[in-house]
């Protein structure tokens, strides 16, 4: 008895200490959460402070615009705005630079008299589609008829910052640094052996003989026919590339493409240093520290005391300020409406970075209905999706132009498959030469794992159904009756794409199946095939959807159509907007963007490819997809 009395007290005790820890652990919780929601407070209402005390940053009557884009380039930015203030705060998520920021601070820094310089900092700058690269190059290249100087400077170039480094009258690069062209290309991993190893039937269903979006599944390497295609519009770009670059630094193309080839050679007779290796290439002017250029630019626009630097305004603040006070552009009144539509397409809503078949339609809808609007432009940045959202968007744009309002596309660096379905029921199509167009094509997928989970984990599955579709799960083989259906589901498909392509654009379908197939194409080459009508940027397509709605220069505004935002995020994105550089900073002065190691890299692909099949929501199981990934 004496020994159970014991053990009874002994689980007594530890009755009342797992009590006790597990009352520790929800004050110790209770008081973190107390204290993150405490700084975030701070952070809120010092950023209102900020905002609410001041009509934007105080500008010095010589000063230089900072344009410091950090990540990649974009039409439109992802997620909420609530999200993105948060992950630049912690330094979390996705960096994106919305390219319309970047055009607007450029243009104003040209005509705006206190600006006395334009510095481009680019170790943060990821790049973006040449399309997009180009509108900017094109925004530079008006900049610098005001005479005012454009400096550029990186740690280390990558090919898309030195895109538009290229332009500048001084090219710096840091000691330590370097620039490396290393072309265009296009791998993928393919995955049809370690399928097979797994014993997976990956059933795959398509129209076209270069769609190549679901190669990866069918085998080892890339087609003949896939090699065929990446390799003419990929030459394209790069052609562009070159040629762009050469004009602006007064050299010859030859000399770009041989240090792009032979980088070895020229790494090795500057004795292994990148930057001077650069230099002596005269792809940049000068090799040195950060101090020598914050040195330059003092000389440019003067000392400002307090900050011991040059008197600068960045980029977010100072296109807020200027948009407030442009007095050229009518407040209301006419307006051509630009609709952003940007990356993969998906049923139903979708945040801001997606295209949702649903959430965009109601966009179209409301410029539709809104009688400022006199003509609607489609801003599109996609490789496509879902075909059945596809076409949601597609019919509004034909109810639309059906009410008599001119629908006028303008296609950035990817606009492709499901991309190019949208873009049909419109009265014109804009293309930048660069553009990735074209892939009329459609495919279907449904993977079946029913020999590994038998093989490897012993289970197996058996019932009874009245008809095949009853009996259509993942964990089964497919039944060869709906393997048919599928297959005749994506041949329809494919000619609903064909007529819907010919009708627009005044072919037959089987003139338009001769360049369709699945084959993507530069924006140069579908213009030379019919698909394109015009090309030129966003800028163009504006002016020629106003002119179609017979609204004069000058008169009209444009608006961006974009979904309400609610009041916690209207809140977010004024704060996001005008406190951006006040809490964390936008200068020279900033370190370099942390990355991942190689495992991470590896593991990535890994990631995307499940997020990619994750997207896939069409409720057809139809997609007019290409996957576009040029490095």
């Amino acid at each position: 008895m004496t020994e159970l009395k014991r053990a009874s007290r002994l689980n007594g005790v530890g009755r009342i200490g797992r009590r006790v820890a597990v009352w520790v652990w929800w004050a110790i919780n209770g008081l973190r959460r107390v204290l993150v929601n405490l700084l975030v407070l701070g952070i809120v209402i010092a950023a209102l402070v900020a905002v609410c005390s001041s009509d934007g940053p105080e500008i010095h009557d010589s000063t230089a615009l900072v344009v410091a884009p950090q990540g990649t380039l974009v039409e439109q930015k992802s997620g909420d705005p609530s999200d993105r203030l948060l992950g630049s705060i912690t330094g979390e998520g996705q960096q994106e630079t919305l390219l319309r920021d970047v055009l607007d601070a450029i243009r104003f820094a040209k005509d705006d008299a206190r600006v006395k310089a334009l510095l481009l900092d680019l170790s943060k700058f990821q790049g973006g589609g040449l399309s997009k690269l180009q509108e900017v190059a094109d925004a530079l290249r008006d900049y610098k008829e005001s005479g005012k100087p454009l400096i550029a400077t990186a740690d280390n170039y990558s090919q898309g910052s030195y895109y538009l480094a290229a332009l500048a009258d001084e090219v710096f690069v840091h000691e330590l640094g370097g620039l490396q062209l290393q072309g265009f290309g296009r791998y993928r991993t393919y995955y049809r052996d370690a399928i097979d190893r797994l014993e997976v039937d990956w059933n795959i269903f398509r129209v076209g003989k270069f769609k190549s979006a679901v190669e990866p599944y069918l085998r080892n390497d890339m087609s003949p026919a896939a090699r065929e295609a990446n390799l003419a519009w990929l030459g394209d770009l790069w052609a562009a590339y070159i040629a762009d670059v050469a004009a602006a630094r007064g050299l010859e193309p030859n000399a770009l493409t041989d240090y792009a080839e032979n980088f070895e050679r020229h790494l090795q007779e500057a004795r292994g240093d990148a930057a001077q290796a650069a230099l002596a290439a005269g792809l940049v002017d000068k090799v040195a520290q950060r101090d020598v250029v914050q040195k330059r630019m003092i000389e440019l626009v003067g000392y400002h005391e307090e900050k011991h630097s040059f008197h600068q305004v960045a980029l977010g603040p100072y296109v807020a300020q200027m948009r407030e006070r442009d007095a050229t552009k009518p407040k209301r009144g006419p307006a051509v409406g630009v609709i952003v539509a940007r990356g993969t397409i998906m049923d139903g809503k979708q945040p801001a970075g997606s295209i949702g078949g649903d959430s965009t339609a109601a966009l179209i809808r409301k410029a539709r209905h809104d009688d400022d609007i006199k003509a609607i432009v489609l801003r599109v940045d996609s490789g496509g999706g879902s075909a059945f959202a596809s076409e949601i968007i597609r019919r509004e744009f034909e109810l639309a132009r059906a009410e008599g309002k001119p629908v006028v596309v303008s296609m950035g660096s990817v606009a492709a498959s499901g991309g190019y379905w949208i873009s049909t029921a419109s009265d014109e199509i804009w293309a930048s030469p660069t553009t990735i167009t074209g892939s009329i094509g459609i495919f279907g997928m449904f993977p079946t794992f029913q020999k590994p989970m038998e093989k490897y984990l012993g289970a197996r599955v058996d019932g009874v159904a009245t008809a095949p579709g009853a009996g259509m799960r993942v964990d089964r083989a497919l039944d060869p009756r709906l393997a048919a259906a599928y297959q005749t589901g994506i041949e329809n498909g494919y000619r609903d794409f064909l007529d819907r392509v010919s009708e627009a654009r005044g072919m037959t379908p089987e003139e338009v199946d001769k360049i369709a197939q699945g084959r993507v194409w530069s924006g140069t080459a579908a213009h030379e095939r019919g698909l394109v009508d015009k090309l030129g940027g966003l800028d163009g397509a504006v002016a020629s959807a106003a002119s179609r709605a017979e609204l004069e220069e000058g008169a009209y505004r444009v608006e961006y159509v974009e979904r309400e935002l609610e009041l916690k995020e209207r809140l977010a994105k004024e704060l996001f907007n005008s406190a951006r550089a006040w809490i964390i900073g936008e200068s020279i002065e900033e370190g370099g963007v942390a990355r991942g190691g190689p495992y991470s890299e590896v593991l990535a692909l890994f990631a995307e490819q499940a997020r990619l099949l994750a997207s896939f929501n069409d409720p057809n199981g139809l997609y007019a997809y290409e996957m576009i990934d040029v490095d």
